[in-house]
């Protein structure tokens, strides 16, 4: 069974900084694409960045120059460091990856789901 696991998530001022860490754990045999999205009340989840496999990247405009996101292919782990954060920010940020078990097709998996609130 695969688990992703959040952490990291908070309360924040505008300005400030948060890197959540995501990391994957089970029966897995190759992890694809992984990435963060999030979701805030009364909105629709978005996508906020993604990483390949071989470390391209992909970002929300809304983040673009403001988040940054990178992983750790040896722990299984993706991260998304988070800087000049914004009211708008906030949201329940969720991990998401595509990663293969032993004897399955590419499935994607996500997280639980880590608060993250910018406020003063």
């Amino acid at each position: 069974q695969v688990q992703l696991v959040e952490s990291g998530g908070g309360l924040v001022q505008p300005g400030g900084s948060l890197r959540l860490s995501c990391a994957a754990s089970g029966s897995i045999v190759r992890i694809n694409a992984m990435g963060w999205y999030r979701q805030a009340p009364g909105k629709q989840r978005e996508l906020v960045a993604t990483v390949t496999s071989s470390g391209s990247t992909n970002y929300a405009d809304s983040v673009k120059g403001r988040f940054t996101i990178s992983r750790d292919n040896a722990k299984n782990t993706v991260y998304l460091q988070m800087n000049s954060l914004k009211p708008e920010d906030t949201a329940v940020y969720y991990c998401n990856a595509n990663l293969q078990s032993p004897g399955k097709w590419p499935t994607d998996y996500w997280g639980q789901g880590t608060q993250v609130t910018v406020s003063s």
